[in-house]
């Protein structure tokens, strides 16, 4: 072994590909591999005895970006994706996010494989998200993890960057258990509203957008909506053992099922095992266009988490201690595919509204909760709300007729059922009420049911025999 001649030597280790425990890099000893990726290896590392760090400083993480033997443009995109950790940590510093304590090149004639390589010396963390969702994460858990997630989210987009590449095993954990981001190698700076990332990144986490997104000069265009989608991918997987809510037996034939939900050809269909102010927030997460992302921040998604778990007697995942468990209307949103809502179905204004401004008795007005649906002029087909076939049973799509309704609209109603199944709004607006809707003539079945929660008013009917 030969003493290192500068912070970027390494001594001489035996090992053809990986460094094994006790081989110096730096400042720093490896004491064991952390895991390895198609760009970089990462160990656990302590200080050198004989290093300005002493014997008694912290462990950290060497993640180690090997250049050699690669052709020229593919050592551009690891100095670049070296370069991006290093700023973004220099400039966006955050409890939520893995720093960078420092950054040097390896000097190692010795070692041709790390000649060239690319150190980031890192703050060492306990584990992964990844690793707990393998191993079940713990119910009382969840709505912290999934908040820091949010928090760091929060910051990055706030300093003007995307993460691009959210997953679980980028979410690391700290020894008292709480999040840190991490993996910045495909972070991007936006410039206005967009930034440009490599044609990278994890299938599984990509939007429906991203899936069609031209490769430019500079890139693929990303956006913190992005890191929205990703963020109510990883929601789904805590509560369901990694399981996507996007059927498929490969990430690309999953990539494909995300295509035809972004296209209005399929529903969003959650595992039920999601608890219902949790599909919720996954859903608006999963929304299928930018667009409709937009309202749902990190940080109005935190603030969200926050007031829910202040709602006394919620459980986790359990809004307000409910007996019974309420689905998310956001759930029936948007399916598309369906006939278009009749005319023939709505009151008209004129009909509908009495002397005082009120609705006429047995007449009622849809309600949308997303603001975005509430603001178009059009009848988008992804604001499009579903009418129940019967209200006792789960409120999803295999229990809605064909027919769709829109914010604004005016139904024909006549009586009501005020216990059928429990129904949670996206404004977090519960009830188990529900208004039976007169049909066109013809039509089958020849009536159906609007969740209360749907309702910009909730006027008394009589009950239904």
């Amino acid at each position: 072994m030969r003493p290192p001649h500068g912070p970027g030597d390494t001594t001489e280790c035996d090992g053809a590909h990986l460094l094994p425990p006790g081989c110096r890099v730096g400042d720093w000893v490896v004491t064991r591999l952390i895991g390895s990726g198609g760009w970089s290896t990462v160990y656990a590392a302590r200080p050198a005895g004989d290093s300005p760090k002493g014997t008694s400083g912290t462990d950290v993480a060497l993640k180690i970006m090997p250049t050699a033997g690669l052709a020229p443009r593919q050592a551009r995109r690891i100095v670049e994706s070296a370069g991006r950790e290093v700023e973004l940590g220099r400039r966006a510093r955050h409890p939520r996010l893995i720093g960078v304590l420092e950054s040097f090149v390896l000097n190692a004639t010795d070692r041709p494989s790390l000649e060239g390589a690319i150190v980031l010396v890192m703050e060492r963390a306990t584990g992964s998200l990844r690793e707990l969702i393998d191993a079940g994460v713990p119910e009382a858990d969840r709505g912290r993890l999934i908040a820091g997630i949010c928090e760091g989210l929060a910051h990055l987009h706030r300093s003007g960057w995307v993460h691009a590449d959210l997953k679980p095993e980028n979410v690391l954990l700290a020894g008292d258990g709480s999040v840190r981001l991490s993996d910045f190698g495909l972070a991007t700076e936006l410039t206005g509203t967009h930034g440009y990332v490599p044609p990278m990144g994890t299938l599984d986490y990509f939007p429906p957008e991203r899936w069609r997104a031209p490769l430019g000069g500079l890139g693929v265009r990303v956006r913190p909506t992005a890191d929205i989608w990703a963020l109510g991918i990883v929601i789904h997987e805590m509560f369901v053992s990694g399981g996507s809510p996007f059927p498929g037996a490969t990430p690309m034939a999953r990539g494909a099922a995300v295509q035809e939900y972004g296209q209005g050809r399929a529903p969003l269909r959650m595992d039920h095992a999601v608890p219902p102010f949790w599909r919720a927030l996954a859903a608006d997460c999963l929304a299928p266009a930018h667009e409709a992302r937009v309202p749902h921040t990190a940080e109005s998604l935190l603030a969200r988490i926050g007031a829910h778990q202040e709602t006394p007697g919620a459980g986790p995942g359990r809004p307000g201690g409910r007996a019974r468990t309420a689905v998310p209307a956001t759930a029936l949103c948007g399916i598309a595919g369906a006939t278009l809502y009749s005319d023939a179905v709505r009151e008209t204004p004129a009909a509908a509204h009495g002397r005082a401004g009120t609705l006429a008795s047995g007449t009622v007005q849809v309600y949308n909760a997303k603001r975005y649906c509430r603001d178009l002029a059009d009848r988008d087909p992804r604001c499009s709300l579903g009418l129940a076939i019967d209200p006792a049973r789960p409120y999803i799509a295999e229990n809605v007729v064909p027919t769709r309704v829109w914010h604004g609209d005016l139904l024909a109603v006549d009586c009501e059922v005020p216990d059928g199944e429990p129904i949670i709004d996206e404004e977090d607006r519960r009830s188990t009420r529900w208004f039976r809707v007169r049909l066109p003539a013809g039509s089958e079945p020849p009536t159906a049911w609007l969740p209360a929660v749907r309702a910009t008013e909730r006027p008394a009917l009589p009950e239904c025999l």
